[in-house]
């Protein structure tokens, strides 16, 4: 159990010692630092519920708090608000206590079972900047989530099924016509498709380009895609081997990354789960045709807003993403025991999940009890305030974007550093690292501007800044190391080390908070003040040439542990550490 939280249960139990019932106390950080180092606003909600003055009940609290060797300088502010510091001893024992081990300070939560869908990569279609906070916030999340203690299982959620389908074997057969797939006689034999995904990033936007130009070509993609909802021997065949090559790309950019997923399951997954989502709606009155289309009605007496109905088959017999978004949760829920699904996709498709989770209910897919979280994110857009995009104006690749950062992180490498090889791989870590913590700044619910100038830099609110952190500290304690000098105790924490052991163990609330409200800012926020109050410590202080021994090895310590808490919070950013740069 964390300090804070172990202190929380303490000052919990006064309360009911002294007859006022409560279910949780908060020790929320002051907003006084000359006040103290925390406060308790409880005072005044029991005030109203016992009719008494909330300053009388502070100052009952006041002294058994007095009492406790864990606090000092307890105080009351306004209208009851109680004012308290952890005591140096306090601090000192229970740093000394976790023995370097983070995850001694993390509280685990009630553990749930998790699906996390993110990603949602395209087959055959490059992987463009509009991908990249899906990838980044969905990574985050998952490792958070397993730090706090649920089950996680994280599926990427290809999209491998709708008009883009035969929009690409289109291209593909007026390209290659004599690929044995597109004979009648077709066998479901294999063949040969010698097709790279350089091919595809030019295949899939020519063939856009003719079905948006052609009716005729568009009715042809259309019907390609029907036949093979249907089930088309070839059409099939064919889909699946250009799977096979886009998606061997697509994780190469997720493991550039740092994005990983448990499952690599698409659209056409669900494809088995259809006839029992559309069974169930039939057999429940819930569908209905119109206009040769099955639909299913989805708005409640007290919608506020125009919530149209879902559609599960179209006219021509074709599903939709709702459809396969259904027969996705009815397979998720079938095949693992879930208490949640989180969905991290962009804002505008908040609609649709409403829609899906409100059809999901009403097919009894799932309960009341069910979570489906939409966990929406804003645009990252470029210095003009508009979505970022190439110089041509069409959307960047990921890779592109990756490239460019990378280009700016080289620039910054220490001169030192000759061998080539070794520049590129620091660059490369820096440059995933800026990218990602530049994406995990802003609450992930707001549009943001990426500048790969300003997020590559050393200084500021930037990952190679909390990196050159990182690199600064592991040079210290190597220092450290090799003139066999020892850091493995705290000896004493004075007013100068509060500060720092104050954000050490503060930890756990960011933890928790941050989950709580599925984003990454306050993590981001927490790691740029760990960093900077470290370095000015740092700087203000001759750490390695202390002569006074005790003070040196505790400000070693301390070191070690900042140095353990930084790196074990951009690991759940997914952020990847240099040894020097």
């Amino acid at each position: 159990m964390s300090l804070i939280k172990e202190l929380e249960n303490k000052i919990k139990d006064i309360f009911k010692e002294l007859g006022y019932e409560i279910d949780t106390i908060s020790l929320i950080n002051s907003s006084r630092e000359d006040l103290g180092m925390y406060q308790i606003n409880d005072c005044m909600k029991l005030s109203k519920i016992y009719n008494e003055n909330p300053v009388d009940i502070a100052n009952k609290i006041k002294e058994k708090l007095d009492a406790m060797e864990e606090f000092t300088n307890v105080n009351i502010a306004g209208p009851g608000f109680i004012n308290i510091t952890i005591s140096s001893s306090a601090l000192k024992d229970y740093l000394n206590n976790i023995s370097f081990d983070i995850n001694l300070l993390i509280d685990k939560k009630e553990k749930k079972n998790v699906l996390i869908d993110y990603g949602g990569a395209n087959i055959a279609k490059e992987l463009h900047v509009g991908h990249l906070r899906s990838a980044n916030i969905g990574e985050a999340l998952k490792r958070l989530a397993k730090a706090l203690g649920d089950n996680v299982i994280s599926d990427v959620h290809l999209g491998d099924y709708g008009l883009q389908v035969g929009t690409v074997i289109l291209e593909i057969k007026n390209r290659y016509p004599d690929l044995p797939c597109f004979n009648d006689d077709y066998d479901g034999s294999d063949f040969e498709l010698n097709i790279t995904n350089d091919d595809l990033s030019v295949i899939y936007p020519s063939g856009s380009k003719k079905i948006k130009e052609s009716e005729e070509m568009h009715d042809i993609a259309k019907k390609i895609t029907l036949d093979m909802q249907q089930g088309h021997l070839g059409y099939n065949k064919l889909w699946e081997k250009v799977s096979a090559i886009s998606l061997k790309q697509i994780k190469k950019v997720y493991d550039e990354l740092n994005t990983n997923f448990d499952l690599y399951e698409g659209e056409r997954d669900s494809i088995e789960y259809i006839p029992k989502v559309l069974e169930l709606g039939k057999e429940k009155n819930l569908t209905y045709i119109s206009e040769g289309a099955t639909i299913m009605d989805v708005k409640e007496e007290t919608d506020t807003k125009e919530m149209p109905p879902i559609i599960l088959v179209k006219n021509d017999g074709a599903y939709l993403y709702g459809t396969t978004d259904l027969a996705t949760i009815y397979g998720r829920v079938t095949r693992f025991n879930l208490d949640e699904i989180w969905y991290v996709i962009d804002n505008r498709q908040s609609l649709h999940i409403e829609q899906v989770k409100r059809a999901a209910k009403k097919l009894n897919i799932i309960d009341d009890n069910f979570g489906i979280d939409f966990i929406g994110f804003g645009t990252m857009n470029g210095k003009d305030g508009k979505p970022f995009k190439t110089r041509e104006g069409n959307a960047m690749s990921l890779e592109d974007l990756i490239n460019i950062v990378k280009d700016e992180t080289y620039k910054r490498l220490n001169p030192s550093i000759t061998d080539e090889e070794e520049k590129k791989n620091i660059s490369n870590i820096l440059a995933i690292g800026a990218i990602k913590y530049a994406d995990l700044i802003p609450y992930r619910a707001t549009d943001y501007i990426f500048d790969p100038v300003k997020f590559s830099d050393l200084e500021g609110k930037t990952g190679p800044y909390l990196l050159y952190t990182v690199v600064r500290i592991k040079s210290l304690l190597r220092k450290a190391s090799e003139l066999g000098i020892s850091f493995n105790k705290i000896n004493e924490v004075t007013d100068k080390e509060k500060t720092l052991c104050k954000n050490i163990i503060d930890i756990p609330k960011v933890l928790i908070s941050s989950y709580n409200a599925k984003s990454l800012n306050e993590i981001t926020d927490y790691l740029y003040t760990l960093a900077s109050i470290y370095n000015g410590f740092y700087n203000e202080n001759k750490i390695l040439t202390e002569e006074n021994i005790e003070k040196r090895e505790t400000w070693l310590t301390l070191s070690n542990i900042i140095l353990n808490e930084i790196i074990y919070l951009l690991d759940i950013l997914a952020i990847k550490c240099p040894e020097k740069m």
